[in-house]
Order: structure tokens, then C-alpha cells, then sequence
């Protein structure tokens, strides 16, 4: 007799993906909810002209800018209402997150369920706000010292403002209808679709480059498939290991009953800290880069000395790069994951590592297996970070997906095609019981 994985195995299928009502509903609910984000970002700001962004783009748009317009999905290019994209949520959530590990009212906040979970999310978004009116206002500033404005004044300065804070707080909330009504995480959907939107012209650009101005041979193309195949695969595989720590439970006694010790298991993921090392080590390498653009000649000399030598490709710029992600890894794992935490609570429920006595030594075993994954860990992400910077610096290869964007696309689709699955088989499962042998079952 086949087993209920096999029967719910045999049951996938097309057919039963038509039946799924709420799926289809939930899926277009987030086809719809992308759709007017990416039309969002063609919405210029008011006062802006258009043909002055464009020039000022192209001629500094290689450093902070480039990445934070890359994950706007092109908003800050054509500098619509959407320029500052979800990125001021997701700092404010890092940040948030950050002051949980040193506050003790944000961690005891954070200890009580789902009371506290709302008050941080509410925390979250005040910091959102704050961080949305700083950057706008900062926007404005640039904008009006470079000479894109048509109408420069306070009037500008207010609406851009106000503008900007309403595009982000707009995009928060539609990140937050997507988790809810949707399929998948919202927010990072929204940053998916702008890094994706953008893909099929670098595609033709690449071609165009091999077959039209023969930058390179087609068996250098073929090569570079070939590897962007090989990343995504070696990221799938890394984002799915787990080290498994096996968790036993004592017999226990309720009533006249004695029942049976289970075996279960604390999974620890080999990427612990996601994509947020790249993300930090890009920012602070890219920093000096777009200050020395915008400051222009007006500059200190030591910082042309600084970003000649943080150029792209450079060795001091590689090496600082691996060293920051290597870092952030570290310290990000540190902040998220609190071993003393997971053993003080393996040790109230009765569970217990084996061999190892519960309490301080469970804590102990526990961040030595957490350290030595880490390490493994952010070896994959200074491998996955570093293969395009050499390509793009030795090869002058147009690599738009990055080894940032490239995670970021591939943990997108992993979990959003996981929680299809998840609707699918909640959909099926009523039919998996009708289809069991089980017992008990009227026929």
C-alpha cells in the first residue's frame, strides 16, 4: 500500500492547481498588487525635469545610487514617487531588530507572543516614517544642488517630501496586503519584481554585446550561463542545508498514563544571516564612491585617494569586501540567534541535547555548531559576492544580477513557490483522506 506521501505525491497535478479557488484568487490578488507598483515607478515627482535626471543618472549612477535604483526597480532613474523603494522599512526593521538585542524592554517585548510582535511592527513603522522624511529631504537637497529642478523653493522641498513618504508608507502597506491576501512574502516581492523587471534588457544587452560587437565569443557567453546556472544551484542547495541537532524528551506521566519520549530536532540553517552582509558591504564600499561623484571637484583630496583605491575590481576593494561580509555574517548570526535563549527553553520543555547536560553546556554546544556553520556559511556568500565583481572588473562583463540581487531573486522564488505548494497541498489534503485507508473510516 502506498504510503500518504506517495498518494499526496500522485494527487499533484494540474487539475487539482484548476480547482484551487483561493490559490487562483491569492495569485492574482499578487499579480494585480505588483502591477500597480510597477506602474508606480513611472510616476515622475512633481518639479523634476526628466531629460537633466537622466544625465545626472548616467553620469553618477555607478555607486549607492546604481544598487538602490536596482532594487527601486529604475524608480530613482526616472525619479518617481516610488524612489526610495521599501528600502527605509527594511532599515527600520534591521534597525529594530538590532535594538531588540540590547534593549531589555524591546526583548522582553519581543518575548511576549504576538502582544509584542504587533508593538515592534508599530516601532517599526514610526521608524519607517523617520527614516522616509530624512532621506526625501536629503533627495530634495541633491536634487536642487544639481540643477534637475525646474521650480526649486520650499514648495518644492514639501511636496518632494511628502511625495517620497507617501510612496514608502503606500508600498509598506501594499508588502503588508500581499502577505495577507496574497501568495508569498509582500515586501520582498515587491524588491523581486524590481530587480527582475529590469533583467530581460541586460539579457539583450549581454547578446548584443557577444553578437553584434563581439566583446566576447559565444563560448565566453555559453561559459557565463553556465555559471549563473551553477550560482543558483549552489544557492538553492546552501539555502536549504540545515545542521540538525537531535532533541530528545524524557517519558512523562499525565494521569494513569505513561507516555513514550520523543526524538525531535533543532534545525540551524548554514545561512543564518540571509542576504543582509552583502547588502551592508556594498553600502559602505559604494559610499565613498557616490560622495566623491556628488561632491565632484569641490571634494578633499584623500577622498579621490580613497575611492581610486575602492574602485571596482580593485584588490584593496575585494578584499575589504569578503572581510565585511565575513563580519556581517558574524554579527548578524549573533543578533538573530541567541543560543543561551534556545537552551533555557530546550531545558523548561524537558528537552535535551545528547550527551550534553541542559543549561549553560547546551548553550555552549550550540554556538560552537552555530560558529563553525557560520564560517561555511560566509564562505558561500563571499564566493557568490565575489564570482560577478571579477567578472564585471576583468571581463567587462554586464552582469546586472549581482551576487546580492541573485540571492535576493533566488530566496524570493524558493519561498514564494513553497507557499504555493503549501495551498495546494491544504487544498488536497481533504481528498488525501477520502482517497486513505484509514482506520475507523465509515465506508
Amino acid at each position: 500500500m502506498a504510503s500518504a506521501a506517495e498518494q499526496l505525491a500522485q494527487s499533484f497535478n494540474l487539475s487539482a492547481f484548476s480547482k484551487a479557488t483561493e490559490l487562483r484568487k491569492r495569485i492574482w490578488f499578487t499579480l494585480g498588487a505588483l502591477v500597480v507598483y510597477r506602474l508606480g515607478t513611472y510616476i515622475p515627482l512633481p518639479g523634476v525635469d526628466p531629460v537633466a535626471m537622466g544625465h545626472l543618472f548616467s553620469a553618477q549612477g555607478g555607486g549607492l545610487l546604481g544598487m538602490f535604483n536596482m532594487f527601486a526597480g529604475g524608480s530613482i532613474q526616472r525619479m518617481a514617487i516610488f524612489a526610495l523603494g521599501i528600502m527605509p522599512y527594511i532599515s527600520a526593521s534591521i534597525i529594530v531588530q538590532l535594538m531588540t538585542s540590547v534593549s531589555p524592554s524591546l526583548e522582553q517585548l519581543k518575548k511576549e507572543g504576538e502582544s509584542g510582535r504587533k508593538r515592534l511592527n508599530q516601532y517599526t513603522r514610526y521608524g519607517t516614517v523617520a527614516l522616509t522624511v530624512v532621506q526625501g529631504y536629503g533627495i530634495a537637497v541633491l536634487l536642487v544642488n544639481q540643477n534637475v529642478v525646474i521650480n526649486p523653493g520650499l514648495f518644492f522641498y514639501i511636496s518632494t517630501v511628502t511625495t517620497l513618504v507617501g510612496g514608502t508608507m503606500f508600498l509598506m502597506w501594499l508588502g503588508e496586503q500581499i502577505t495577507a491576501r496574497g501568495v508569498g512574502n509582500g515586501i520582498s516581492l515587491i524588491i523581486f519584481t524590481g530587480i527582475v523587471a529590469n533583467l530581460p534588457r541586460a539579457v539583450i544587452q549581454m547578446f548584443e554585446l557577444s553578437w553584434n560587437q563581439g566583446q566576447f565569443s559565444a563560448w565566453f557567453l555559453l561559459f557565463l550561463l553556465i555559471l549563473i546556472v551553477g550560482a543558483v544551484i549552489l544557492i538553492v542547495f546552501v539555502e536549504r542545508a540545515q545542521r540538525r541537532l537531535i532533541v530528545q524528551y524524557p517519558k512523562r506521566q499525565v494521569g494513569n498514563r505513561m507516555f513514550q519520549g520523543d526524538n525531535s530536532h533543532l534545525p540551524l540553517k548554514l545561512n543564518t544571516s540571509g542576504v543582509i552582509p552583502p547588502i551592508f558591504a556594498s553600502s559602505l564600499l559604494l559610499l565613498p564612491l557616490t560622495v566623491a561623484q556628488f561632491s565632484a571637484s569641490n571634494g578633499p583630496g584623500w577622498l579621490t585617494s580613497v575611492t581610486a583605491l575602492l574602485g571596482h575590481g580593485r584588490p584593496l576593494y575585494l578584499l575589504l569586501y569578503v572581510a565585511l561580509i565575513v563580519f556581517f555574517c558574524f554579527f548578524y548570526t549573533a543578533v538573530v540567534f541567541n543560543p543561551q535563549d534556545t537552551a533555557d527553553n530546550l531545558k523548561k520543555h524537558g528537552g535535551f541535547l545528547p550527551g550534553i547536560r541542559p543549561g549553560e553546556k547546551t548553550a555552549e554546544y550550540i554556538d560552537y555548531v552555530l560558529t563553525r556553520i557560520t564560517v561555511v556559511g560566509a564562505a558561500y556568500l563571499a564566493l557568490i559576492c565575489l564570482i560577478p565583481e571579477i567578472l564585471i572588473s576583468q571581463f567587462s562583463v554586464p552582469f546586472y544580477l549581482g551576487g546580492t540581487s541573485l540571492l535576493i531573486v533566488v530566496n524570493v522564488t524558493m519561498d514564494t513557490v513553497t507557499q504555493i505548494h503549501g495551498h495546494l497541498l491544504a487544498h488536497q489534503y481533504e481528498g488525501l483522506i477520502k482517497k486513505s485507508r484509514l482506520r475507523g473510516r465509515k465506508g
